[in-house]
């Protein structure tokens, strides 16, 4: 029977960060029983890993929410390297995940931290505030631009921290999620929070995709290509941050909080 995993990813310590399923696997089941395995696990996103048998240092990767298979997930490719590292005796200092978004890189570095090396996509300006998005939000963003998420940007950590959105109308939108970002103080230079109701995610605790995103716009915005970023949900997590041309690194850590049996079948 299939191994199971929920790790906390972006998180140093249980019930923080952000919890995803981790379901290593000899080969793929049918695409509609992982979306089931995923429905029933009711986490932000489930990943299904596959060896390559060619490539020792390479798996294939696909991720699902309750409702959808998604493009690109940060949180739950930390989270499969995290398992791989120390639950499946993987020895070496980096794993390759191939995804619909391409080759995905995860090492180990210091003190158990790991890095994702993922593709940088940058948002473009849009020339009016999305239909509904001033509504669902009930708050008016600075700006508002756009990737495969919507990025609305905010003056202040305590503007982004009152959002209470409407998710049925942010579900309307037609982009996987809304990112609401602000500066941060002291050591953090941006906070964010993602609400994604459209996929069956009304809010993501911590979201590495996001940072995809995140990190080109506020490295040109405040000039440095390192950063500190801490999502501020109500679990919260903490993301050290990097710009290289076209891919960002995205670090953190994980912390396994169950190892169980799939008994599919039975």
């Amino acid at each position: 029977m299939p191994r199971y995993f929920h790790v906390d990813a972006f998180a140093q310590a249980p019930f923080t960060g952000n919890p995803a399923g981790v379901c290593p696997l000899p080969a793929w089941l049918p695409a509609g029983l992982m979306q089931h395995i995923a429905a029933e696990n009711n986490l932000a996103e489930t990943a299904f890993i596959v060896p390559r048998a060619a490539a020792p240092a390479e798996y294939d990767i696909r991720w699902f929410t309750p409702t959808v298979e998604i493009d690109l997930c940060g949180h739950a490719t930390l989270a499969s390297a995290h398992v791989l590292f120390t639950h499946l005796d993987f020895a070496g200092p980096q794993v390759t995940f191939h995804s619909q978004s391409g080759p995905l890189r995860v090492a180990r570095e210091a003190a158990g931290r790991l890095t994702l090396d993922f593709p940088s996509r940058p948002p473009r300006e849009l020339a009016a505030h999305p239909t509904g998005l001033t509504d669902a939000l009930h708050a008016t963003p600075l700006r508002v631009l756009a990737a495969r998420d919507l990025l609305a940007v905010f003056s202040s950590e305590a503007e982004v921290l009152a959002l209470r959105p409407d998710y049925v109308r942010l579900a309307a939108l037609e982009y996987v999620g809304v990112i609401a970002t602000a500066p941060g103080t002291g050591e953090i230079d941006f906070v964010s929070r993602f609400f994604a109701p459209r996929v069956g995610v009304p809010e993501d605790p911590v979201t590495g995709s996001a940072h995809s995103t995140l990190i080109p716009y506020w490295a040109e915005k405040l000039g440095k290509p390192e950063l500190r970023a801490r999502q501020v949900s109500p679990r919260g997590g903490d993301l050290w941050c990097a710009l290289r041309g076209d891919r960002v690194d995205i670090s953190g850590y994980a912390v396994t909080y169950a190892v169980e049996e799939l008994l599919l079948g039975e």
